[in-house]
Order: C-alpha cells, then structure tokens, then sequence
C-alpha cells in the first residue's frame, strides 16, 4: 500500500465564517495511567461530544521542547529548543532562535484572528525576564512565571504588559480558570474569529521555590532536589482532596516488573520496594486530585460558550505537553523516556464536522496542531512545517490510512525523578546521557519502537505482542525472543535496517521530508511504508545505507556528537574536525 498526505482545502474563508479555536494544554498529563476516567465532565463535553485520537504523540517527552514544537510545527532538532533552561532551552532560547516572530499567535494574527493566552507558556519564562521580550502575538495574555510556576498554592502570574502579580492562598488552576473565561468573554464581544490558548499547570508535580518563600520548608514527603526547589506530589483544590482514597497505579505488566526491561540506565534500575510503590500510588492519587479543578474548567467553559451561542462554530483540542510514568519500567514519577506512557499522549477534538464519540486511529503528533490550526483559519500553511494537518472529519478520518505511519521522537540530556526517591535504589535525581532518537512505526499489521541511544545502545519492541516494552528484541538476554519474531512474516535481522533508514533520515530531516520520509529514500515514490520497503528486492539497498549512530552523548543538540547526517540530496555527511562528504 501506498501512502499520500492528505490535501486539505487551503483556501480562505470569510472571517465571519472561520471557527474559534480553543486550545487547552495540561502539563504532564499520562494517557496509559487512565487519567482521563477520571474526569467525568471532560468525557461528558468532550469525548462524548468530539473523536479521542489514541495515537497521538508528543515528539519529545519534556515540557519546554514540546510546546516549542507545538506552537512552531517543527521538531525540536529544527526549533534547537532541547531544554527546560539554557544554554539548550526555555523561553530565552526560543527567543534567542528566532521563534518569537515566528510561531502560532504571529501567524493566527495574520490570519485575523484575535489571540489570548492564559496559564504556562514556557520554563525559564520568569518574573525576571518576562520583558525581555514580551512574548509576541497576543491580544491578550496572562503567563504563569517562574519561580512558581509550579506552586499550586502560590502562583506568579502576568497580564500583558503589568507587572507580576502574586496569588498566594489561591489555587493556580480557579486563578487560570477565572482569567480564561475572562479572555473569552473579550473575544465574544470582537467580531473577530479568535483563539485561546488555556494552560494550568495539573497534573504536574508540586514545586515550591525558596527563592521568593525563603522560610516556606518542605513537607515530610518532600525530597531537595537542589537548594532553590522542593518538588513533591502534585496538590489538590481543597474541594477534591478527599477524593480516590484507594486508588493506585494501574498494575500493567510493566508496573515494577520483576525483570529488568528497557535499555541503558533504565535497564539498571532496581525493583521498586513496598514504600516506593506506597509512595508512588500517593503521588498517582495527588494527579488525579488535581486534574479536578481541571474537568470543572472545561465544563465551565463550555457553558460559557453555549452562553454566548459560539459553541457551535468552536473547535476545541484537549491536549498534554508531555506524558508520565509512575513505576512502569521500574521508574520514580518523571517523564523524559521515550516509552510509551511519555510520549503517546490525550488528543481530544471537538468542533464543525468531527465525528462524536469516535476513537480516532490516525497517527497524529504535536507538530501537526499548528498545521491544523492555521488549515482551520484558512491560512496558507508553512513550508518549513514539520507536520500535517490532523484529519478531522468524517471523510478525512476515512482516508487515514493513506496518512503517515510515522513518528520520531528525540530527547537530549537528562532524566530526573520527581518522586520521593533517587534513581538506582539511591539519593541520585537525576540521569545524564538520557539522549536518545527513537521511532513510532503503527499500521493495521504492525506497531514497532526503535530506539538508538547516545551510548549506540539499541531498542527494538514489537508492540503487537509486547505493548509494555518489556522484551527488547535488540538486548542480548532476549536473543530467544528475537529467534522467534517476525513482523509481516520477515525475521527481524531483516527489518532493522529498514527501521535504523528511515531514523536516519527522521533524525534530522526538515519540513515536508519529516512527513514523507519513505520518498527521500526512495524518489520515485514506489514505497510508502515499512511494509513496502520489506520487498526483497530493496534488500542490499538498506544493508549499503549509513546508519543511526552518535559521537558521543551531549546535553543538547550539537551536531558533532550526532553522527551521520541525511542531507536533503540523499548525501551523507559526517562531522570529523571538519565537514566531508562521507559515502
């Protein structure tokens, strides 16, 4: 079977025909740990109502470098944003690569709409630094800053071009509600089609900073993870504390397996003891806690909408920055792994024309919303983008599997625990050399992770038969294992270098080749998918092609530690002292 991107109609429509486009955007929210049965008002407005698109993907599985993708359609090795704070990251860095003039508000303004925003934009976006820039492409905005970002009881927010303002005692998700309705109230008056931007920040962990509460201590359950921070389990209304008293982690099969899985330091990690596990269904409780006052937002805002009679011309996404893991693999609560309970992520869409109560199994990432947004504006879409707009109605959904199967997923630097305990059985919060490229591959007859790390470690899992990730097929202790799988009736010696050709040209490709990787392979457009570049007659081809492979590992993404690199002419080239062509 052949693959095509879809062609969705670009041209432009009458503003007061274009919809309103509503985005709410929680922060580390996990699709596989059943959040979202747990908040009833979401499932009643939302998935009820819209399509719940089970294979959708963040592209990298931290907070700053995911919403740079989101709001510029590029993947992080395009933005250059890698980090949470620089010199690879944070708001500073997405200013300093250019971004500010050139992201998702800036062009939706172009396009004629208004813009608002309300809740977290970006880490290192702080009390300090929030005029240096403002943050362009706005009619309306009020940030949460760091330090306290994080602190539920004691949120720093910023309107517009005012000073920072404090809301010690208030809860940070009723401040952000109370200032979305607010933003949306302005926007009904303008006969402006709008969107909105809506970011509280659960169910992300708790974080109190010393810097501006010097005598604020810790709770008992409270680690250091350095002198500034206490980072501890996310805090609740005080109208849902009381809520899920015995509620625990799902116990999956990769819940604190009792053999090592994964690659690298996971694969080190001990199993966890009764007090982590203890420990980790509190802090499991303490999300869906705070996810409450979250459903009381989205149920708020849809009464808002039908008040004003814009509901039936709004589009609204429901999404997260990044995923979560709570044991799986044996971790502490953090993300920044590429498994699948940090990357595959909720997307939910109701709005004009999308199916209601469908689930959706199109593959879709991050850097497809901005496509989807300005597609939805009528606005011409960019050629640098990333992605593709997201199939959103009847017919389009029908047509998906003639979309990518594809998604890449890259992650720089480190890994930390934001639990009560260290990584290793031990003190340690976190874990360098956590860097990684790695690839989603989802058809009706196959679902595959391949992953190359920093150390030219490799992953390989075959995810029909294995969906916790507990049998690396590429691990020398799973060698009977490998022996006895094949994927579309080929062994599996015969697939990885198709997998480790298509990474290759993923890991560094730019614009219309990260949607269509199979056609810078292959130009005369004969394969679209892996199942096509199975034929036998493609064999010696992928065993000539360079492979995945680093340097050395990096904190960010410097090109010298990258290793071969895909150019667009189908060239290879690789960074000695110098550039060279390498064939």
């Amino acid at each position: 079977m052949q693959f095509r991107s879809i062609a969705i109609p670009l041209a432009r429509v009458p503003k007061a025909e274009r919809p309103n486009i509503i985005l709410v955007l929680t922060d580390d929210q996990d699709l596989h740990m059943n959040s979202l049965s747990h908040t009833p008002l979401i499932q009643k407005r939302l998935i009820d109502e819209g399509t719940l698109y089970k294979r959708h993907f963040c592209t990298t599985a931290v907070c700053c470098p995911s919403r740079a993708s989101l709001w510029t359609g590029k993947l992080a090795h395009n933005t250059n944003v890698t980090d949470l704070n620089p010199p690879y990251g944070g708001f500073p860095i997405f200013v300093k690569n250019g971004h500010n003039e050139n992201y998702l508000p800036v062009w939706l303004q172009q396009s004629g709409y208004n813009t608002y925003y309300t809740g977290k934009m970006f880490n290192a976006h702080t009390i300090w630094n929030y005029d240096s820039p403002h943050l362009k492409g706005w009619n309306g905005s009020d940030f949460l800053l760091d330090p306290n970002t994080y602190d539920y009881w004691n949120a720093t927010t910023q309107r517009n071009h005012d000073a920072p303002e404090n809301h010690l005692g208030e809860y940070s998700t009723d401040v952000i509600a109370k200032k979305a309705l607010g933003f949306l109230a302005d926007a009904s008056a303008s006969d402006k089609p709008f969107f909105l931007g809506i970011a509280p920040i659960a169910p992300h962990s708790n974080v109190n900073s010393t810097i501006l509460n010097p005598v604020k201590g810790p709770d008992d359950d409270v680690p250091v993870s350095d002198d500034l921070f206490r980072v501890n389990i996310p805090k609740a209304a005080k109208r849902h504390e009381h809520l899920f008293p015995d509620v625990k982690v799902p116990r999956t099969d990769n819940f604190n397996p009792d053999k090592p899985s994964g690659a690298d330091w996971i694969r080190r990690q001990p199993k966890l003891k009764p007090e982590h596990v203890e420990y980790n269904d509190r802090h499991y409780r303490g999300r869906l806690q705070a996810l409450q006052a979250v459903d009381e937002l989205v149920d708020e805002l849809f009464d808002r909408l039908e008040e004003y009679g814009l509901l039936d011309n709004t589009y609204i996404f429901y999404t997260t920055d990044n995923g979560f893991h709570i044991g799986q693999h044996r971790l502490q609560p953090g993300k920044e792994c590429g498994y699948e309970e940090d990357v595959n992520v909720p997307l939910i869409v109701r709005g004009p024309g999308v199916p209601k109560g469908e689930v959706a199994e199109v593959v879709t990432a991050h850097v497809d919303l901005a496509p989807t947004f300005l597609s939805l504006a009528g606005s011409a879409l960019r050629a640098d983008f990333d992605g593709t707009p997201i199939p959103l109605s009847t017919s389009e959904l029908a047509a998906s599997s003639t979309t990518r199967e594809h998604v890449n997923i890259e992650y720089w630097g480190w890994a930390i625990s934001e639990g009560k305990w260290g990584f290793n059985g031990g003190e340690d919060k976190r874990i360098y050399n956590n860097t990684y490229k790695s690839l989603r591959v989802i058809n009706e007859d196959y679902n595959l992770y391949y992953s190359v790390w920093c150390t030219n470690e490799h992953e390989l899992y075959d995810m029909t038969t294995d969906p916790g990730q507990l049998t690396n097929l590429l691990h020398p202790d799973e060698s009977s294992a490998k022996a006895q799988t094949f994927i579309l009736g080929y062994p599996v010696e015969k697939v990885i270098p198709r997998l480790d050709a298509l990474l290759f040209v993923l890991k560094s490709c730019k614009g219309s080749t990260c949607s269509q990787p199979w056609r810078s392979l292959h130009p005369q457009g004969n394969v679209g998918s892996l199942r096509d570049a199975l034929s036998p007659r493609y064999d010696v081809f992928y065993e000539q092609q360079a492979k995945v492979e680093f340097n050395y590992c990096d904190a960010g993404y410097l090109i010298p530690a990258e290793g071969p690199q895909f150019e667009s002419d189908g060239a290879v080239y690789w960074e000695h002292s110098q550039w060279s062509d390498w064939t």
